[in-house]
């Protein structure tokens, strides 16, 4: 049976899905977001879309695309229950896993649309990114998106999300994330709470200690709203390989989208393995 939305969910399933085809289709950019930088030259600073679970403000080129696995393993590390033990676990592989596939592609300049596929409730989110300042103009790199996801493929519970993506890049060596984000019918587990939505800000960072390999750490707060358990917080090693970014995360949740990360972790006494690889193909 397919769960409607509450009326306020309901409006904001469709603002979002309205900010995602707004910002695919603006024809114009404006002159600060269509500056002489090249969206296909490798950016050191930010080399991917993702950090561990929140999104960055790197642009694709138009009709460049990227694909993305996450894996989430279920076993904590520490796991009292768990008949054997982590090293016998293989660190939680034999757990099995939360997966999900991602691709995204840029339909117009600046702009890019992004369907993402997870285990977790199998839920499926469409959202689209839109570049509306380039630092060197600005003193900061400034995205907008607006995403829906849907669990049961679509077909059941809808949460829309709008957000703001600012992030300052420091040449070469890193850069700094803040995603104040606001998300819709995040309360999908607690009836009797008042509570349906959630705003939140987004913190991160990634710094490059190696050519080729980098440490990246974020941390969710929930302003308002929804907000069970506790704050996601996450911290990661990457190294990246030609257009390949191989990162393994370590988090106090199993959250990849904004939905999830709104909902939180159960407690900061677990924290679970995961990995990401992001491919580029432009």
């Amino acid at each position: 049976m397919i769960c409607l939305p509450t009326r306020l969910a309901r409006r904001l399933v469709f603002s979002a899905a309205s900010t995602a085809a707004l910002v695919l289709t603006l024809g114009g950019a404006p002159a600060f977001a269509q500056g002489g930088d090249d969206d296909a030259v490798l950016k050191l600073a930010e080399p991917d879309f993702t950090l561990i679970a929140l999104p960055t403000s790197l642009r694709l080129p138009q009709f460049g695309s990227a694909f993305r696995v996450t894996h989430r393993f279920v076993r904590p590390l520490e796991c009292s229950v768990c008949a054997d033990s982590l090293i016998e676990d293989l660190f939680g592989i034999d757990n099995g896993a939360l997966i999900g596939l991602e691709y995204r592609v840029g339909l117009v300049p600046s702009g890019q649309f992004t369907f993402y596929r997870t285990r977790e409730r199998k839920t499926i989110q469409l959202s689209g990114q839109y570049g509306i300042m380039r630092q060197g103009d600005t003193p900061l790199e400034v995205s907008v998106l607006g995403s829906v996801e849907g669990t049961d493929n679509f077909r059941d519970e809808y949460s829309g999300a709008v957000g703001v993506m600012l992030s300052r890049m420091f040449g070469e060596y890193g850069a700094i994330h803040v995603d104040p984000m606001f998300v819709g019918n995040t309360n999908l587990d607690q009836p009797f709470v008042h509570e349906d939505s959630t705003f939140m800000i987004g913190l991160g960072a990634r710094v490059r200690v190696r050519p080729t390999v980098y440490l990246a750490a974020e941390f969710v707060p929930r302003a308002s709203g929804y907000k069970p358990g506790v704050n996601q917080a996450s911290f990661a090693i990457e190294k990246r390989s030609g257009g390949h970014l191989f990162q393994l995360n370590f988090s106090n949740s199993q959250a990849t989208t904004p939905g999830s990360l709104a909902r939180g972790g159960a407690t900061n006494d677990n924290w679970y393995m995961g990995f990401n690889i992001s491919r580029k193909f432009f």
